[in-house]
């Protein structure tokens, strides 16, 4: 899982930025390079579930990530990540 902390200002450039980074994000969701992403409601702080053999792996993604510049990255590796969508769910269908 990636941590970063979200600049307290952010200026016309970063937020020009979003869109694409959102794509990107979009892309690698697609890929399953990214399992999950989520933004603290204050916009502080961005968590993201990504996949990779290595660290360095991890790295160079988010060294393509067009908000790079803004963003500082702590890696911690995972056990596991469950999500809703591994559970089997009963149907009455």
């Amino acid at each position: 899982m990636v941590e970063f902390d979200l600049p307290e200002e952010m200026n016309e450039e970063f937020l020009r930025l979003v869109p694409e980074q959102r794509q990107f994000i979009n892309y690698l969701l697609a890929e399953g390079k990214v399992q999950s992403y989520s933004l603290a409601l204050d916009r502080s702080r961005l968590w993201i579930v990504m996949v990779g053999k290595t660290e360095l792996d991890i790295i160079e993604v988010i060294d393509r990530m067009p908000l790079q510049a803004y963003l500082d990255p702590s890696i911690s590796e995972l056990a596991f990540h469950n999500k809703q969508e591994h559970v089997l769910q009963f149907s009455l269908n």
